[in-house]
């Protein structure tokens, strides 16, 4: 059965207590017709287990389809990093025959060369779940990006093109850089290459990453250039896209941290939507306005980051919408 509690980004009181104005106790039926209208909808479900996994996933109505599924998900940089557990991801990567994607990072570490990469994959458990494709092995691509103020395209894996449709698996935590990681940096740093990232990062400065660190741009312009990337996923993909996020293990750290702080507030629940910044922002909101004391740090990580920027920048260019009702699966 559904819940159905509308919020928006204004007047979210919390998700848990469903203090919003608006229907609650809908059924199924209901849920899915007031979801039709110009608000977005987010799936929310608690409990964090592979089937719940599928449920949300099934909850959004569009189905993984193709030849070629990529599944974009964060290998992890270490052991120590809290990237999504194989065993939680495999029975929904198996059933949409999805190909694990991922670039080579623009830092030195296990991950900024292919077979590092592939061997990083290997030992975190991704290998033995379903093919894993580094997909700037042999180089990137360019796709363009309409309207972007810092960056007019993305520099992408070569292979990306060549998938059928877009599963955006994210881990949602904390960012060192963007002050969070959901479905907008998995989409934008994510699928950029290894010169892709540096593009990024610097805000068009730069696709050298070995010149990253000396042309970092104000904060705000390099949040703007995450979600410019984005639109250039969002356009070349269409409909042919969906965005899960695993809201555990919330370290203020990244996954592509090898020795991330340890997670102070507990886990909160998998959120599913097809509009990557409703999906964001209900995140992000669910964290404010936890009653989790170990909360504190992450909140400050975001906020010292202006992190909520790029929901801003991504909703002005047409991504998505800040306003979303949440649908309580149970």
């Amino acid at each position: 059965m559904k819940k159905l509690f509308p919020f928006t980004a204004m007047c979210i009181a919390g998700i848990m207590a469903a203090a919003c104005t608006g229907k609650s106790g809908a059924t199924a039926e209901s849920a899915v017709t007031e979801a039709t209208d110009s608000i977005p909808t987010v799936y929310y479900i608690k409990d964090i287990t592979p089937e719940n996994l599928i449920k949300a996933y099934q909850a959004l109505g569009r189905k993984a389809e193709g030849d070629k599924v990529a599944v974009k998900v964060s290998t992890g940089e270490s052991n120590k990093s809290n990237h999504l557990d194989t065993a939680l991801i495999r029975d929904f990567v198996q059933l949409v025959n999805g190909t694990i994607i991922e670039c080579n990072t623009a830092y030195g570490g296990n991950r900024s060369e292919t077979a590092n990469h592939l061997r990083a994959a290997e030992e975190h458990g991704f290998t033995s779940i379903a093919k894993v494709d580094i997909m700037d092995a042999e180089g990137d691509t360019a796709l363009p990006i309409a309207g972007g103020r810092h960056i007019k395209y993305d520099l992408v894996g070569k292979n990306y093109p060549s998938y059928d449709f877009t599963v955006v698996l994210s881990h949602f935590k904390g960012h060192a850089m963007g002050g969070f990681g959901g479905a907008l940096k998995n989409i934008s740093i994510g699928i950029a290459s290894s010169n892709g990232k540096a593009w990024i990062h610097s805000a068009g400065r730069t696709a050298d990453p070995s010149k990253l660190w000396d042309s970092l741009p104000a904060q705000d312009d390099f949040l703007e250039s995450m979600a410019e990337a984005c639109k250039a996923i969002i356009d070349h993909a269409g409909d042919k896209i969906l965005y899960i996020n695993v809201a555990n293990r919330l370290s203020v750290d990244c996954d592509c941290n090898g020795d991330p702080e340890a997670p102070k507030m507990g886990d909160l629940g998998i959120l599913a939507s097809l509009d990557p910044v409703a999906l964001d922002r209900a995140c992000v909101d669910m964290v404010f306005n936890s009653e989790d004391p170990g909360k504190a740090d992450l909140i400050e990580r975001i906020n010292s980051r202006h992190g909520t920027h790029i929901l801003d920048h991504a909703e002005k260019l047409g991504l998505g919408s800040q306003k979303y009702r949440i649908v309580t699966l149970e």
